[in-house]
Formats: C-alpha cells, sequence, structure tokens
C-alpha cells in the first residue's frame, strides 16, 4: 500500500497528475477510512487528493479544483456540512460534486446534505464496488455538466457576437413590455444607451410616433399587440422617433414568445422610403413627359392631316353659305314658299351639324388627358377613330372596313389615348397601301374578345417590311417612312403599355403587316350592348 502525504495527487503510484486526468479529494479524519477510499480509487484512472480535516480540505479545493470530493461529514473542528456550505459559497469551488461520507442513518441528516449541495451519501463502512460505482457515475455527471456549461458558454458567447454585428436591430421584452435585451444595432438606431433602456418599459421611451409628431397610445402599437395579445407581425412599417426626435421609418418584425414577451427584429428602411419617394416622384415627371409627347404627337398627326381636315370643314361650311343665300332669295319673292324654305333651312341644319361634328372630333381628339384611365368600349372608340380619319381615307383612296365582335367586355384606358393609338395605326396602315396592287381591299380594323383580353388587330394589304425591320418598328427614333421620325409606334407602345396592354405585329407574308393592340378585359362584366 503506497502512503499519501496529505494534498498530493496519488495517480497509478506517481505523484503528478497527467493533464486532463479527473481529480478526487477524499477528506476523512481516520487514515484507515483514507486508505481505503483511496485502495478502492487506484487504478480507476483518476488523480487522488487527501485531506485529513475541512480546513486542509477547502485549502486542497481551492488550489486544485477537483471534479469531486467525497467528504466525511463528522469531523472535529469543521464538520463536512460546514465545509460544503463554504465550497458552494466560493465561486471557485461552486462547481465541485460532493459525496457525503457517513455512518449516520436520519433522513434530517440526508436531506441537510443535499440542501447544502451535496449530490449523494455513501454510508459506512465502505463497499469498494460502490465507491467506485458512485464516484464513476458522479465524474461522469461532472464531466457532462463541465461540458455543458463549456457549450453553452461558448453559444453565449457566439449569441452575443451575432447580437453584436448583425445590421438589424434586436430588442426584447418580457410580459409587461419591459426591455430585456437590446443590441448595438438598435441602441444606434433608436439614439438610445444600452445601459439606459434596460428594465425600463419600451412605450416609456416615447417611440411610437405619427407623422406630426403625436405619440401613439400604447395598445394601438404592433409592439403591445405582440408582447400583451400574442399576436405577431412581419416587417411591418412603423415611424419611430429616436432620443434626439428625429423620424425614422423601420420594419419590424414581432414575434411573440411562449413564456410571455415578445422579440422585435428592427431595421431602419428610411433611406429606401426617400428613395421611394424619389423614384415616385420621378415617375410622375416621366409620366407628365410621356402624355406631354403624346400629346405632341396628336398635335402632329391633325398637321399632317391638315389639308384634309379643312377640306372635310369646307365642304358643309361651303353648303352652309349657299343654303343661307337660297333662303334670302326665297324670302325676297312676292309670294313665299314655306315648304320650299324649311327644306332649305333644314338642309342648312344638316351641314351645319356637319361641320360641328367634325370639329368636336378635333378638340376631342385635341384634349389633353388627365393620365387616368376609365371602362370603355373599344367598339364605340374604334367607330369615332375611323370617323376621325375618313379625311384620309379619301385622300387616299384607301376604305376602312371595321368588323366589330359583339360580345366585347369593357377595358381600362384612357380613352383619347386609345383613339391615339388606333388613329395612328390606321394611318400608317392606309399609307402603306397607296400605290398597292390590294388598295381596293382596303385597311381591316378587327376586334376580337379573348379569355383574358379585348384585342384590336388593324390589317393593311400594303407594302411590307422585312423581318429585321419588323423587330425595330417600336424602337423610339426607329423608321421606315422617308423623313419620318420615328415616335409614333414608340408612344403607341408606351400607352398600351401604361394600362396593361400588348402591343405586337405580324407580317402578312410579303404584303402587307397587322398591328394587334390587346387590352386586360374585365372577367366579369356582361356583354357590351
Amino acid at each position: 500500500m503506497n502512503d499519501a502525504t496529505p494534498g498530493r495527487a496519488l495517480g497509478k503510484g506517481r505523484a503528478e497528475v497527467e493533464a486532463g486526468t479527473e481529480q478526487i479529494l477524499l477528506v476523512d479524519d481516520n487514515p484507515i477510512n483514507l486508505q481505503i477510499l483511496q485502495q478502492s480509487l487506484q487504478g480507476c484512472g483518476y488523480g487522488l487528493l487527501l485531506a485529513r480535516d475541512g480546513r486542509e480540505a477547502l485549502e486542497v479545493a481551492r488550489r486544485e479544483r477537483p471534479s469531486l470530493v467525497l467528504l466525511d461529514v463528522m469531523m472535529p473542528i469543521m464538520d463536512g456540512f460546514e465545509v460544503c456550505r463554504r465550497l458552494k459559497a466560493s465561486s471557485q469551488t461552486a462547481d465541485i460534486a460532493v459525496i457525503f461520507l457517513s455512518a449516520l442513518g436520519e433522513s434530517a441528516d440526508k436531506v441537510r446534505g443535499f440542501a447544502l449541495g451535496g449530490v449523494d451519501y455513501i454510508a459506512k463502512p465502505f463497499r469498494p464496488d460502490e465507491v467506485v460505482a458512485r464516484v464513476k457515475t458522479h465524474v461522469k455527471i461532472h464531466r457532462l455538466e463541465r461540458e455543458l456549461a463549456r457549450r453553452n458558454s461558448e453559444l453565449e458567447a457566439e449569441n452575443q457576437r451575432i447580437l453584436h454585428t448583425i445590421s438589424e436591430g434586436i430588442v426584447g421584452l418580457d410580459g409587461q413590455g419591459r426591455i430585456t435585451a437590446c443590441n448595438p444595432a438598435a441602441s444606434r438606431m433608436l439614439g438610445w444607451p444600452v445601459h439606459d433602456v434596460l428594465g425600463e418599459r419600451l412605450h416609456g421611451l416615447g417611440l411610437f410616433a405619427t407623422e406630426d409628431g403625436i405619440e401613439v397610445e400604447e395598445d394601438q402599437t404592433t409592439v403591445w399587440r405582440c408582447y400583451a395579445a400574442g399576436e405577431g407581425a412581419a416587417n411591418a412599417v412603423e415611424l419611430i422617433r429616436r432620443r434626439d426626435g428625429r423620424l425614422i421609418h423601420v420594419a419590424m418584425t414581432a414575434t411573440p414568445l411562449p413564456e410571455g414577451g415578445a422579440v422585435l427584429v428592427l431595421r431602419d428602411i428610411s433611406q429606401w422610403m426617400e428613395s421611394e419617394e424619389a423614384l415616385r416622384v420621378a415617375r410622375e415627371q416621366l409620366e407628365s413627359q410621356r402624355q406631354h409627347l403624346a400629346h405632341m404627337e396628336r398635335l402632329s398627326t391633325l398637321g399632317e392631316m391638315g389639308a384634309g381636315i379643312a377640306h372635310e370643314v369646307n365642304q358643309p361650311l361651303t353648303a352652309v353659305t349657299n343654303y343661307a343665300r337660297v333662303a334670302r332669295r326665297l324670302l325676297r319673292e312676292p309670294e313665299l314658299d314655306r315648304q320650299r324654305l324649311d327644306h332649305v333651312l333644314s338642309r342648312l341644319d344638316v351641314q351645319a351639324v356637319r361641320a360641328a361634328e367634325v370639329i368636336q372630333r378635333l378638340r376631342s381628339y385635341l384634349h389633353k388627358p388627365e393620365g387616368g384611365g376609365e371602362w370603355v368600349d373599344v367598339n364605340e372608340l374604334v367607330q369615332e377613330v375611323i370617323a376621325l380619319a375618313e379625311v384620309d381615307s379619301r385622300i387616299n383612296d384607301v376604305s376602312i372596313h371595321f368588323e366589330a365582335a359583339t360580345d366585347l367586355r369593357p377595358v381600362w384606358i384612357d380613352p383619347i389615348q386609345f383613339q391615339q393609338v388606333a388613329l395612328n395605326l390606321i394611318r400608317n396602315a392606309m399609307e402603306a397601301m397607296v400605290g398597292s396592287p390590294w388598295r381596293q381591299q382596303g385597311v381591316v380594323v378587327v376586334t376580337r374578345l379573348g379569355e383574358e383580353w379585348v384585342s384590336m388587330d388593324v390589317v393593311d394589304r400594303g407594302r411590307g417590311v422585312s423581318e429585321e425591320q419588323a423587330q425595330r418598328l417600336f424602337e423610339p427614333c426607329y423608321s421606315t417612312k422617308q423623313g419620318g421620325m420615328g415616335v409614333g409606334l414608340s408612344i403607341c407602345q408606351g400607352i398600351i403599355h401604361h394600362y396593361g396592354g400588348q402591343i405586337s405585329v405580324e407580317r402578312n407574308g410579303p404584303d402587307g403587316m397587322t398591328f394587334r393592340c390587346a387590352l386586360p378585359r374585365t372577367p366579369d362584366a356582361a356583354p357590351l350592348a
């Protein structure tokens, strides 16, 4: 049997303990008991430390930090209960497991030992196999607890690193809305130092405000509904008033916790909101410019049609003048022929109305739209455009034929802008057919109802274009006409796309083109009369 010096580590006959070896402190004022314990545990791979009284046990425990202490209860000067109490009271030794050694069989003594932090009891006299079994069990438990504590510490450190480096603000709340956690990103975002907000009620910081700075009632906030009522929210846009009074927009995700309280994730979207506002203004300016360009193109179209329009208006006005002269002559006759005068005045009225209709169509076409839309009947708009295009039809000697669908649904578009598209396509088709051998067939305008679209086709049999040219027809400033500006079809495309529609072109073999405009139809409206 090896002699053991108090406080020396004994393991496999060596005085030094190998790195990583679990150390066990044996404490008993009876040398024989110490020897029995030492003999029982030798060869189990542990480093054994010995102490013969309570004070020595405390000194060795603080110096060596063993995993386990086998601690005799009945010792002079300082009993095992007091030793255990002092071990657990010190942060250096609180995690050391304690197994009491005692011949006492009273339940009260065992309860007292467990209350002080002991993990087990071994009754005297010792049974070596029981000592080894209990020691191995508690050393293993201690090792697992220590590993778990290490992993928890690592996870906590990792969590703290994540919370400190993440760009989103993280705020933890308890069931009363008090702040339990606040990462640096949230501190910077809200303008409040972390140490100033921990333990404070979130609403007490005056964070939630309206655009004019008025504080929002707590029960009206997303946060209150989360921590008090358990209602989560994802990416709710909130206006936050920082500590310096500046208002910022944040996207807030609020998640209620099962045990009560909530976790808030905050993302500063002030710059995004500013960018969205700037984008909205830019879109409005772009739309205004698009409408202005479309209006100028309408003026240009009427300028091109000027001679024909003048002729169209001049004819009824000339007729009005002639009928007026006839009426005056009838009035100067000795006997008034009332029937003939009535006929002349009726014809005069018809010609005046005809001139007024021409002018009204021009005024409507030139009217600058407000940029909105309305539910319209495509057939009615096409008929009005054909009436407006009759001038070019006579000048070019190209007729216009309209095949109107009888089951159309309304479409959403500005009527003036749709008429501009239709007139542009019809005039292009008539110009393409000048000199064509198929000229007498004229331009055909067809409306159709599809499952999702209402379409208008403008078909001609005029001079066609190549496949390469057809693919470029809607490009700005590209034209196949001599001296053409190349903006008409581009503007038509912009108008149709603005209202969610499509515009396309197909070649009709070597002769002619088909332009198709399709606009979303109302799914449930009754057919138009």
